[in-house]
């Protein structure tokens, strides 16, 4: 029997009654001590999948308003339509009373998807997982994910930043495990922000919004990620990620608004 791997157990939720949902936040998905958007929208997905007649999360789009925290969390879903292909909802993330968090949802069967495919876009073109280097900063969530980069890319971690915020990689849980349309909404939000390649490791990058749609049900392997920001305009700056699956084959896109603030020089 094989073994829950520790993101299942720290996503789990269990049901109060037809609306309501409890989980418990885990440490060691944080950033400074916030928990990951990402990992908190898994948890809200998990919670969805239970409430709507359809599997897998299509579209998710979570707005931020306040700060989660580890710990009890209580999720509120409002079933919005259950269409036979397609079903939506609404959930509030709620801790100590407070919305922290809303996500607005559409789920369907993945495994039962088919008609015409476009893509014009190619996956980035990096060596494998087995030939890149992991990449570590010293926040607790770094922990919990095997971000692989090709040898000399994470350069900006040294202070060598280029002229474009953009980053590339292979992603994993770091205990292993397979991807599924979960472990890619923490994926969607697991890499550091793409402006790091153009500022470095610095600032303060809280997300206000983060939309993630799941295009098809990834293969076994790392997963491989591109994450770009083009517009930086007055502290505000949107991040456009690509998730490829180890086929090759497109498995979820992202957009995040976020703030982007220099720390104050003294």
């Amino acid at each position: 029997m094989a073994t829950e791997s520790r993101f299942a157990r720290d996503t789990t939720v269990r049901q109060i009654d037809e609306r309501r949902w409890q989980a418990e936040v885990a440490k060691g998905w944080d950033i400074l001590g916030v928990p990951n958007g990402g990992y908190i929208m898994a948890i809200a997905a998990r919670a969805l999948a239970g409430a709507l007649p359809h599997p897998h999360p299509l579209s998710v789009s979570g707005y931020y308003l306040e700060r989660t925290e580890p710990g009890p969390a209580e999720l509120h879903c409002e079933l919005l339509r259950a269409g036979k292909t397609v079903s939506s909802a609404c959930l509030r993330f709620m801790q100590g009373g407070r919305e922290r968090a809303r996500f607005l949802a559409s789920f369907a069967d993945l495994a039962s998807q088919a008609g015409p495919s476009f893509v014009d876009e190619t996956p980035p073109q990096l060596p494998a997982p087995a030939q890149c280097e992991r990449h570590v900063m010293p926040v607790n969530i770094s922990e919990r994910l095997d971000l692989l980069t090709p040898p000399g890319q994470a350069s900006w971690l040294e202070g060598k930043t280029g002229e474009h915020a953009e980053h590339t990689g292979w992603i994993a849980l770091s205990e292993g495990g397979e991807p599924d349309p979960l472990s890619l909404l923490l994926f969607a939000d697991g890499f550091p922000p793409a402006v790091f390649a153009r500022f470095g490791p610095t600032g303060w990058v809280p997300t206000l919004d983060l939309a993630v749609q799941v295009r098809a049900l990834p293969a076994p392997g790392h997963i491989l990620g591109r994450f770009r920001t083009r517009y930086l305009t007055d502290g505000q700056m949107e991040e456009d990620g690509e998730l490829w699956d180890s086929r090759g084959r497109l498995v979820a896109l992202s957009r995040q608004l976020a703030r982007f603030r220099l720390p104050e020089r003294q």
